[in-house]
């Protein structure tokens, strides 16, 4: 409430200075400021208030200034009083006291020394006198030898006594004090005393002193007070009692009367006042004003908007059961007090708009959340999920969402098919609708089959009287009817044009039923979920694709062979499908051929080009090059795909690729390895200790123009072999120098077999969400033994064909093959004649025993030869024609010092 616009009467203003010419003289009277007269005056409150108060203080000041003389007198009696009694009795009990009594002239000896005591002690008589009370001694001379005026009665029984009297002196205090000699009989009296003149002139030294403090207090007092006097003035605007009165009652009368509520809060949060209507809106208790307005009870929003005193205009708040305008400012805009004053209008007749409002506002919220909520993976069975939680319990009681089998699978929707419950929530468990996982087909006649049918929504407001409905399940019908749901919306899941399924919405708690605003909001909300079940759907079919191009790129089994003992592990990205690879080839000698590859990037083109890689690396692993010359090649190759990518503006380049090439032999037990960029391989030596082969890394592939460099290992049997993508040691959280660290520790405490290892480093570094694809392979060599390698000179002489033969079929009887003796026989006849003819010495022949019979010849020459097919009337040329005829497979693998021609033979 602001304040009254009443002011106090207008009164002739003046100025501090007013000159007025006087007769006679020309100095100027004074005028006190208009502030000073009104205080003056005893018209305006103020002013009464301050000479009330210059009263009052003024009776406090006499007051204080009497009652401090009196007591200075009363202190100033007490200490005559002591001091009296304190010479006598010093005088009483001095030495020789007793015997100047008893002298012949007692007057002679205590004289002088009374006289003595009273001049030291400040006193007015000191008096020394027999026991009837004649004086020995007196400051005056002419009263010795008369009687002591004074009681003596106690000073004779023994007791000291002290009393005021008017003596020979006039008014005087008085000690009176017993002299007694050794046998305790009282010889003697002493008496010292003050005049009551000179007790009181103590007091009147200090009046003076009094009177000046009193009157600085009157003159602090009378400032103070016209100091608060003029600040009441100001407050009160010089009104008079009559007027503040009136005004009040104005006041109060318009406060309690109006039907608005009014609250003033100071600015600590304490209720100063409400009126009546703020007490009956707001249910204040009787007590409210002076305690905090968050210890009443209010609505929670009310109470801290009061306590806060922000500047509101209409801010609607729900107490109760009415809707309350508030609008409140500050009280100190115009220099009042700090604090706020809020009024209160109750504006029940606005709640059916505001509940629109509200529920505007909450359906908006709705959409909103679901653009937020809905669609936060690319799972189609998730993204459903989360339609159902978002609806359930702020929409629906119960959602369900049903899809197409082959939407489930990325696939479009066969409207012919069956539907699949892909979600379903509710605010119970217990609701006998179909469960999720269940297959079915909606009756024509069943909202859900219109809606799929039609494409359009439908709302069945009372499923107890809907005979199309119950057609689909009759049974199950019945039991949700019994349930207490009855009210269904269905609205079809559309993307663009194909209806991916539909959605169903089940009221139970609510007895209102579904209304066609409700449908609109349904159809929304279902309209956001679509987008993003259709993207989760096209995002499931590119990545089934994808997948099953990886899975068909990769191998899907390992090749037999004896050389190495093999596990590996392949573990996709979640993001998507990526380029990792691996392979393991067998090669010529029993030798084998470990990969390990990675192409950037995921997705189908990174699968594609990891295909095209792997391919190369088989065909290129044919030729039976070194390690370094295939990565060479491969490179050579990336860099042409590169190029030819780079031409075509709808296909991308290979934006990285990396390999690891490595060749085992297990008659030498080496290992060459080359790497192209990537990781260096693991090896576990057989005492189980774990170190990386310190291979050059080269350059990734594409780079071209870097040659590649070889590492020859020697690898004990029984030693582990650990191949790996940098998905397994590469993270965003450290670098990969850690990563290897962390592998190193995995390998050293794994089994000792192959597949042991790979479960140790996957349990151990296997990411909870894996960022990259990460591939693992671990062999474990073995070697070929003694007994099962045959090799021996040649000369370079025809004539040594036949001593070949022999030898060979001498082995093969000793190695139990005497079925091949014949076959062997040919090939190496042939491979040797050759070699003798064309090719240069030294010749050896080396017969392998492995899973097949390997045969194999060297020469110093590097001359391939060529598989002819001689005609009938060639003489030559059908030597090679007849090895591969004999032989499963056969080969040249170059050396550098010259060739090596193999031929392999199944061992029956």
């Amino acid at each position: 409430m602001g304040r009254s616009p009443a002011r106090s009467p207008q009164r002739p203003s003046t100025t501090a200075s007013v000159r007025q010419q006087r007769q006679g003289g020309g100095g100027a009277r004074w005028r006190p400021p208009e502030w000073l007269r009104s205080l003056l005056s005893a018209r305006s409150v103020a002013g009464r208030v301050f000479i009330l108060h210059v009263v009052i203080v003024l009776l406090l000041v006499v007051s204080a200034v009497v009652a401090l003389v009196l007591q200075v007198r009363h202190d100033s009696t007490l200490e005559a009083r002591s001091r009296s009694l304190a010479v006598a009795e010093t005088l009483a009990h001095s030495p020789g006291i007793v015997e100047a009594l008893e002298s012949p002239d007692p007057t002679l000896l205590l004289q002088p020394r009374a006289e003595a005591i009273r001049k030291q002690a400040e006193v007015d008589f000191v008096v020394v006198m027999n026991t009837d009370g004649i004086r020995y001694t007196h400051p005056r001379t002419d009263r010795i030898g008369k009687k002591f005026v004074g009681t003596l009665q106690p000073a004779l029984a023994g007791r000291p006594v002290t009393e005021e009297i008017t003596g020979t002196l006039g008014p005087l205090v008085q000690a009176v004090v017993p002299v007694n000699n050794p046998d305790g009989v009282v010889v003697g009296l002493v008496s010292a005393g003050i005049t009551i003149e000179n007790v009181g002139g103590v007091a009147e030294d200090q009046l003076p002193l009094v009177l000046a403090a009193g009157a600085a207090a009157l003159v602090l007092a009378t400032t103070g007070a016209a100091l608060i006097s003029r600040r009441l003035l100001r407050q009160t605007h010089g009104l008079g009692p009559h007027e503040m009165t009136r005004m009040y009652e104005h006041h109060d009368a318009v406060l309690h009367a109006v039907r608005e509520g009014v609250v003033i809060v100071d600015d600590d949060g304490t209720l100063l006042l409400a009126n009546d209507e703020a007490h009956r809106l707001l249910g204040l208790p009787e007590d409210a004003e002076g305690r905090d307005v968050l210890d009443l009870s209010l609505d929670p929003g009310t109470a801290a908007l009061l306590s806060s005193g922000r500047v509101v205009t209409d801010e609607v708040h729900r107490v109760g059961d009415r809707l309350l305008a508030v609008n409140q400012r500050s009280t100190d805009r115009a220099g009042g007090p700090p604090g706020s004053v809020t009024t209160v209008r109750d504006s029940t007749e606005l709640r059916a708009l505001s509940g629109r409002a509200e529920t505007a506002r909450e359906r908006l919220d709705m959409l909103y959340d679901a653009g937020v909520g809905i669609g936060t993976s690319l799972d189609v069975a998730r993204t459903a999920e989360e339609l159902t939680e978002l609806a359930v319990p702020r929409f629906a009681d119960f959602t369900t969402v049903d899809l197409f089998e082959t939407v489930l699978a990325g696939g479009e929707p066969d409207v012919t098919g069956s539907v699949h419950r892909t979600a379903s929530a509710g605010i119970h468990k217990d609701a006998p609708l179909y469960p999720v996982g269940t297959q079915t087909r909606f009756v024509a006649s069943s909202p859900q089959g219109r809606s799929l049918a039609s494409g359009r929504s439908l709302v069945e407001p009372r499923l107890s009287e809907a005979p199309g409905w119950r057609a689909q399940d009759l049974e199950r019908s019945g039991q949700i009817v019994a349930y207490g749901i009855h009210s269904l919306i269905t609205v079809p899941l559309r993307a663009g044009s194909l209806v991916l399924g539909v959605v169903s919405f089940w009221r139970a708690e609510r007895p209102e039923p579904f209304d066609e605003e409700e449908l609109a909001l349904a159809e929304e909300l279902v309209a956001r979920a679509a987008v993003s079940i259709d993207n989760a759907r096209r995002y499931t079919r590119e990545h089934s694709m994808a997948v099953t191009l990886q899975r068909s790129l990769l191998p899907r089994s390992l090749p037999e062979q004896s050389a190495l003992e093999i596990a590996y592990r392949y573990l996709p990205a979640q993001a998507g499908v990526g380029g990792d690879w691996f392979d393991v080839l067998p090669l010529s000698g029993a030798r084998v051929a470990l990969v390990v590859g990675d192409v950037v990037g995921h997705g189908l083109h990174a699968a594609a080009t990891m295909g095209r890689l792997r391919t190369a690396v088989h065909n290129f692993s044919a030729l039976d090059l070194p390690p370094d010359e295939l990565l060479g090649l491969l490179d050579e190759l990336v860099g042409r795909i590169d190029q030819d990518e780079t031409e075509d503006e709808h296909s991308a380049p290979v934006t990285g690729a990396t390999c690891l090439y490595a060749v085992y032999d297990p008659v030498t037990r080496r290992c060459t390895v080359a790497r192209a960029g990537h990781p260096p391989p693991a090896l576990i030596r057989p005492d189980g200790t774990v170190e990386y082969a310190d291979v050059p890394a080269g350059p990734p592939l594409g780079l071209g123009g870097l040659p590649f460099e070889t590492v020859e290992l020697e690898l004990a049997e029984g030693s582990r072999l650990v191949l790996y993508t940098d998905g397994l040691v590469e993270d965003r959280d450290h670098d990969i120098d850690v990563g290897l660290e962390l592998l190193r520790k995995a390998l050293s405490q794994a089994g000792e077999s192959p597949e042991d290892t790979c479960r140790a480093v996957l349990e151990s570094r296997r990411p909870a969400r894996a960022r990259d694809d990460i591939a693992l392979l671990v062999a474990r060599t073995q070697a070929l033994t003694e007994d099962r390698i045959a090799r021996w000179p040649v000369p370079s002489d025809p004539a040594a064909v036949a001593e070949v033969r022999a030898t060979i079929a001498r082995k093969l009887s000793d190695w139990g093959l005497d079925e091949l003796t014949f076959t062997t026989e040919l090939i190496l006849s042939e491979l040797v004649t050759n070699a003798i003819r064309y090719g240069g010495g030294p010749i050896e022949v080396r017969m392998l025993r492995d899973r097949n019979l390997i045969c194999e010849v060297l020469d110093s020459s590097s001359t391939s030869p060529h598989l002819r097919y001689a005609t009938m009337n060639d003489e030559g040329g059908r030597g090679l024609f007849l090895v591969a005829q004999l032989s499963e497979r056969w080969g040249t693998r170059y050396l550098p010092t010259g060739k090596i021609i193999w031929a392999e033979q199944p061992i029956p």
